[in-house]
């Protein structure tokens, strides 16, 4: 009879609704965590004043990444409470967190009101941040892969994808329209709270729209079936260390080229190739958009021709265009820039379109949340969040503006030797 129940189609309008639910979600999550990135300039002045305005982006970017320290933590907590209770119940939880973190920022003293606590608490608000975003993206990519059809988990899974660079996407407009609509001193002395403290009814409406998700086919079968993993985080570490160690090389190229091309490059383009922040943020936003609408048509093809040869092909092409592309940002010239970046999401869309399918084919039902997400986060909480404060250290130890591209071209090389010992699951059943 349990199998029977297990083995039950899944009724398409309620497959259909979960998914969307899952989106929408999951945009509204990484709205709440990406803001910040938006707002660096503005953060540096107001929390870390300072005569040499090279080391207060330093400061504002290491906090930035700070809030990623957390995300092993909070892949391996939300991780094993996905894998032993179900997806809906961690990740309303994790939405929660992060609506409260977010909000919290927005309410925070500056250094000129409380001095250096001001700084200590937009750190303790990034690492709570942190904790929810390592629960997110292993959770939401195990979410809607597993509620994909046979032959459609490249196109589904993409829109885990399609989701992250929405929630960036929101935070990008959101920032370029603060820019646009407010004097530069309203936006230094009260402008820069409102995305933060609107954070918290996204975030609202998020958790709301989760907690009445239905789990999804795969999770349900186990748990009938009394297959629930005990002990994801042991099984996944003892059973699974290949399969972990292959999803943190996966990352490498995937979290570098990101949050480079997608965070990093607005900065870039202000402080290195002087030009305005609106212009910066309107090139990011442009590029942005057309990122997301890449990406599910490059998930649709993976589940034609494979996951393989869209990763791959990412990679090579960011080993040998980075170089070229940052020459073409760092001009000064606004249609250069705008080329410069265009061409680096243009190239990240097939890793961003196959890889949450990619992930997830690596690791059984039972331990993937648990597994996928501590392999993610933790190469995301190494190379990936700290990436704008490397780069912005590279070009201030050697003095030349194009040295964080090589930093990228190294990311590339290493998963592109990686994926040649990965096997292709695109046409494999779902463990």
């Amino acid at each position: 009879m349990t199998s029977a129940i297990s083995k039950a189609p899944v009724d398409e309008g309620r497959r259909r609704a979960a998914i969307v639910a899952g989106v929408i979600g999951n945009v509204l999550e990484w709205y709440d965590f990406a803001v910040y990135g938006y707002f660096v300039s503005t953060i540096a002045q107001l929390f870390f004043p300072s005569g040499d305005p090279i080391v207060s982006i330093l400061l504002t970017f290491a906090v930035f990444g700070v809030g990623f320290v957390m995300r092993p933590v909070g892949s391996i907590l939300f991780g094993i409470y996905g894998d032993r209770y179900g997806r809906r119940k961690a990740l309303s939880a994790v939405i929660f967190l992060m609506a409260l973190s977010t909000l919290a920022i927005g309410l925070l003293p500056t250094y000129s009101q409380v001095g250096v606590l001001a700084p200590l608490l937009l750190v303790i608000t990034r690492l709570f941040q942190g904790l929810s975003a390592g629960g997110e993206w292993g959770g939401s990519t195990a979410y809607l892969v597993e509620f994909a059809k046979e032959g459609k988990r490249g196109f589904i899974g993409s829109w885990q994808q399609v989701s992250v660079g929405g929630g960036f996407l929101l935070g990008s407009l959101t920032a370029a329209l603060l820019n646009a609509m407010l004097a530069p001193e309203a936006l230094v002395n009260w402008g820069w709270r409102v995305p933060f403290i609107l954070g918290l009814a996204v975030g609202l409406l998020g958790a709301y729209l989760r907690w009445g998700l239905d789990d999804t086919p795969k999770f349900t079968e186990i748990e009938q079936r009394g297959e629930i993993a005990s002990s994801p985080l042991v099984e996944a570490v003892t059973r699974y260390p290949r399969e972990t160690l292959t999803a943190f090389g996966l990352t490498l190229h995937n979290t570098v080229a990101y949050y480079i091309a997608l965070i990093y490059m607005t900065g870039y383009m202000v402080s290195v190739a002087k030009l305005p922040q609106r212009t910066a943020l309107w090139i990011g936003t442009t590029c942005l958009a057309v990122f997301v609408i890449l990406i599910p048509f490059m998930g649709a093809l993976s589940d034609r021709i494979g996951r393989k040869p869209l990763l791959v092909a990412s990679c090579i092409g960011y080993a040998i265009l980075s170089y070229p592309l940052f020459v073409l940002a760092s001009s000064g010239d606004v249609t250069k820039a705008f080329i410069a970046q265009l061409a680096m999401v243009v190239m990240l869309s097939p890793y961003a379109g196959a890889c949450p399918a990619a992930y997830s084919e690596l690791f059984p039902t039972r331990i993937r949340y648990t597994a996928l997400s501590i392999g993610y986060n933790t190469a995301v909480a190494i190379f990936g969040g700290f990436a704008p404060f490397i780069a912005t250290y590279l070009i201030r130890e050697t003095g030349n503006n194009l040295s964080p591209s090589f930093y990228v071209i190294a990311a590339s090389i290493i998963t592109l030797l990686i994926l040649t010992r990965v096997k292709e699951t695109a046409f494999s059943p779902l463990k």
